[in-house]
């Protein structure tokens, strides 16, 4: 008995946790993350005393900004994550979001037109698809550092462009974007600048069905060819797999979720211009998803929160986030590569349920970072 209790004492508690999560049913799995989401979706009434960044940010729109930050951190995941390609210029889709949505509904856009704010989603979505196409087609046969400068040369190129076409105002911008047109029993607009909770409410929902919709990507075999091409791409051509056109499914999926925060964050805050869109930007988008663990959405879910959250809960420290965040992810580098949260190298659902019922435990979880090679270091 004492052998069993000192042998159960010796693995780590993150362990144990995530044997008793892996030998739960998908049933039971639902039954644990359902209190779950219904917490996240009363919290912004909750306003908890200890989670509250009030005085000095508005509770509810510090929770949207998380949410959004989270929402783009699962897209930026699928690219680097995932498919294992470094982007550094993940903004320029967010900014070609934020644009579609202003120059289809801003008053002031002479493309404005009158279809409800929900039409702009899909077109936002498939105007960043086709931008992440045109942008991988000529690039992605590049690796490692090449495509982290061309990608990063292409946020910098979004960003020139909405300084010098006159059609996009530069710093002037665009007022009054476009937002979800719901009205309460007093006939006032739902949806403001002011109110975080339905945008917050809004943004969860989303983040749920991208987790789903990712998530059985993942499952799939277009999935599995993006784990083969993260590990080792030159294998995965060999052994049969078209990495080119995967990889150019990566950024086509990314630049869709890319596109479609960015029209969230256009309606919420109701202009926009070029001074969001800036080079910092993409590097706290792609410290979010290395802080909380390249390769799992629930790791870079929690990084977006505490890149975004941080900052907003202890006013202080706000203006040296920078400083901080980079003195972070150095000690993070350090000793723990594979961020807080490693992607894990695990087997699908009806493979788990054999591995448990042949050896009557659940399976070994590899927990590495998905940018991270145990023989070679970091890919490049």
């Amino acid at each position: 008995m004492n052998a069993q209790h000192e042998k159960t004492a010796a693995v780590p508690f993150g362990q144990r946790v995530r044997d008793w999560w892996n030998g739960l049913s998908r049933f039971q799995q639902w039954g644990v993350l359902i209190p779950l989401v219904a917490f996240l979706y009363l919290l912004p009434l909750l306003n908890p005393p200890l989670l509250t960044t009030e005085p000095g940010t508005d509770f509810q729109i510090a929770l949207f900004n998380a949410a959004r930050f989270a929402l783009i951190a699962i897209g930026l995941n699928v690219v680097v994550g995932q498919a294992g390609l470094l982007d550094l210029g993940y903004v320029g889709f967010f900014a070609v979001g934020a644009y579609v949505a202003a120059l289809l509904t801003s008053p002031e856009s002479p493309l404005r037109w009158d279809y409800p704010w929900i039409a702009v989603i899909p077109v936002a979505m498939l105007v960043t698809m086709v931008s992440g196409v045109l942008l991988g087609t000529p690039t992605l046969r590049l690796r490692g550092d090449y495509l982290a400068i061309v990608t990063l040369g292409f946020g910098e190129i979004v960003r020139l462009l909405a300084d010098n076409v006159p059609g996009l105002r530069g710093n002037r911008g665009f007022q009054d974007v476009g937002r979800p047109e719901l009205e309460n029993a007093a006939g006032a607009a739902v949806f403001n600048s002011t109110n975080g909770t339905p945008w917050y409410w809004l943004t969860i929902s989303i983040i749920i069905v991208v987790l789903v919709l990712v998530g059985n990507l993942e499952r799939s075999r277009v999935g599995r060819a993006w784990i083969a091409i993260r590990e080792d791409e030159d294998a995965a051509e060999i052994m049969g797999v078209p990495t080119f056109k995967f990889k150019l499914w990566a950024f086509a999926i990314g630049a869709a979720i890319g596109g479609l925060s960015g029209v969230l964050y256009a309606g919420q805050i109701g202009f926009v211009n070029n001074q969001k869109f800036d080079v910092v930007t993409s590097v706290l988008f792609l410290a979010a998803v290395v802080l909380g663990g390249s390769g799992n959405k629930v790791g870079v879910i929690l990084g977006a929160f505490v890149i975004s959250y941080l900052p907003d809960r202890f006013q202080e420290i706000a203006e040296y986030k920078y400083l901080i965040f980079g003195i972070a992810l150095i000690v993070l580098m350090l000793f723990r590569p594979q961020g807080l949260l490693g992607a894990r190298q695990r087997l699908l659902a009806r493979g788990r349920q054999a591995y448990q019922k042949l050896l009557g435990k659940p399976e070994q979880i590899a927990t590495e970072s998905s940018m991270l090679d145990s023989k070679k270091g970091v890919q490049g």
